[in-house]
């Protein structure tokens, strides 16, 4: 991704990547999206607590100067990184989903692509949104909009908005599950078996017996 600001004049103040795997490091030039996907793996691999300018920055190998090549503050690299993960994580994805015409493929690969999200790293942001009101703001318009997509598709299938709100809490009730639990991380196959369930009452007509919305 392009900086929002020029390139510096004197490239011998260009911090170059020499550890991490973050794009090419073969001296290349770190990008405002290295220091992205370097704060969603502090993120996910230390939690909200560690998520700390020298964590970034030293994981990337680059001085402070580089950093602020980019950003003006650490609140506003903070900001841009919940916004980026907005984007990349569910604005991109489901845009990409909606292209699709059938209903039934759409939700599929949605349920598909919540499995393959970062889990540890939606969980921090969880606990970082229960502290600060403008990442809340963010994840609360995240969690609206994966549930929104998924009634409007199950909605096609269901033809009832009751059942297609239940299918949709049903998911999002998964998702917040994985991406919470204190347990032990679970095998991957067990994770998909349960979703596969979700799948399968989708397709056996199972929401039919949900009790009527009162």
């Amino acid at each position: 991704m392009p900086s929002d600001l020029p390139e510096p004049k004197d490239t011998h103040n260009r911090c170059t990547e020499t550890r991490g795997n973050y794009g090419d490091a073969m001296a290349s030039v770190v990008t405002r999206q290295s220091y992205f996907d370097a704060g969603l793996d502090v993120l996910s691999e230390l939690g909200y607590g560690g998520l700390k300018l020298a964590e970034v920055c030293n994981r990337l190998g680059v001085t402070t100067g580089s950093f602020y090549h980019y950003f003006t503050s650490w609140s506003a690299y903070t900001r841009a990184l919940i916004a980026h993960w907005r984007q990349e994580r569910t604005v991109s994805i489901i845009d990409v989903i909606r292209e699709e015409p059938d209903p039934r493929r759409r939700v599929g690969l949605l349920i598909q692509e919540g499995l393959a999200l970062p889990h540890s790293a939606e969980g921090a942001i969880r606990v970082w949104s229960a502290i600060d009101a403008e990442v809340r703001a963010v994840q609360a318009a995240v969690d609206r909009q994966r549930f929104d997509f998924l009634v409007e598709s199950s909605f096609e299938i269901l033809k009832n908005a009751h059942q297609a709100r239940v299918f949709a809490s049903w998911a999002l009730y998964i998702l917040v599950g994985i991406e919470q639990a204190t347990l032990p991380p679970r095998n991957a196959a067990d994770i998909q078996w349960i979703a596969d369930q979700l799948l399968n009452a989708l397709d056996s007509g199972r929401f039919g017996t949900l009790p009527d919305n009162a």
